[in-house]
């Protein structure tokens, strides 16, 4: 990824605290960020366990160069910034370092994304009061932690309960775009598409289908198969749930029919079939259709329950979806609730 000369050197002046008077009485604009000399430069990146040393020369240049490099290091694609870069972000807007204005740092996050603007990209403060970047042609925001097994916070917490309620009552076709769409666009997948779903016209077992980039630049497809409810393996399925071998067979369709991408103007195959459900995967169902995999197919099919989307959709840190209860209006029940 690359940025531009005066991008970097911008970002560079608002790491060594160059704009602004230092007197907040004087007439030009106060300073919003602190002023940092060689040393506290060094010591800025060290705090983020980095190795880079001031060498004595122009400081904004310099940390322009080391930004310019950071840019360099591997990332997911062009709206997603490398980790470390978005690091050094999150760490130069850290609350505890507000300068003449509150915590919330309005004026600091003006001067940012003055600079952020003209690379397509956006600053703004999460409810963990980090701050993160999202892509304003994407609308895909670049998360620091990514891991949905990890513990949430209180906050984190109050969201999933939120989204819990909204699955418990929306429709299927809420589920997907509402909630689905969203979350795939944000996991760095590509032309996601709802195949047919309302008039159910050549859907062929298939509700989503989309791409996902390889880094060296090869696709790989999938396709979604949909169930809002619980996917079991009984003999006969109460109203609302969804057989196991219904949904196999659904993602064997998926698998053997052809879809076309406009982009790359040919047909091709369906690599990996998902299968999402808005309810629980029982044991027995997930049994089931582990004995129903034969070595070639195993690979190829996955699955995910309520679980697994109420976790990718919090820690992704994506808006709730429109009819979803505000997160402090539902109390927090979950045994997994741990605070930082």
């Amino acid at each position: 990824m690359k940025f531009r000369k005066r991008t970097l050197e911008m970002l560079g002046d608002l790491i060594c605290g160059n704009l602004g008077a230092a007197d907040p009485q004087a007439d030009a604009e106060p300073a919003y960020f602190p002023y940092r000399s060689s040393s506290y430069i060094t010591e800025f990146f060290a705090e983020l366990d980095m190795d880079w040393e001031h060498d004595g020369s122009t400081r904004h240049r310099w940390v322009a160069g080391v930004l310019e490099q950071l840019l360099a290091e591997p990332h997911e694609g062009p709206s997603h910034p490398p980790e470390s870069f978005c690091k050094v972000i999150d760490h130069l807007m850290n609350p505890a370092d507000a300068l003449n204005e509150g915590l919330d740092r309005p004026n600091a996050l003006r001067l940012l994304n003055n600079a952020l603007a003209r690379e397509g990209f956006e600053a703004f403060y999460g409810e963990d009061q980090h701050c993160y970047l999202r892509h304003t042609g994407t609308n895909t925001v670049s998360m620091l932690a990514k891991n949905p097994h990890r513990p949430l916070s209180v906050a984190e917490m109050q969201r999933r309960t939120a989204l819990a309620a909204f699955l418990d009552t929306c429709s299927e076709d809420a589920l997907i775009e509402e909630v689905l769409l969203p979350l795939f666009r944000q996991l760095g997948f590509h032309r996601i598409t709802a195949a047919g779903h309302r008039d159910k016209a050549l859907e062929y077992g298939k509700d989503i289908w989309m791409r996902y980039t390889l880094p060296t630049q090869h696709f790989l497809y999938f396709g979604i198969q949909v169930k809002r409810g619980k996917l079991d393996a009984t003999g006969r399925s109460r109203a609302g749930n969804v057989n196991i071998a219904e949904i196999h067979n659904q993602a064997l369709m998926m698998l053997a029919h052809e879809i076309f991408d406009p982009e790359t103007n040919r047909r091709v195959l369906v690599d990996h079939a998902f299968i999402v459900a808005g309810g629980e995967i029982t044991k027995a169902a997930r049994n089931w259709l582990g004995n129903a995999l034969d070595a070639a197919k195993r690979s190829q099919i996955m699955f995910m329950d309520r679980d697994d989307i109420l976790n990718q959709f919090v820690v992704t840190n994506l808006p709730l979806p429109t009819g979803a209860p505000l997160p402090d209006t539902v109390p927090s029940t979950d045994a997994r609730e741990a605070p930082f």
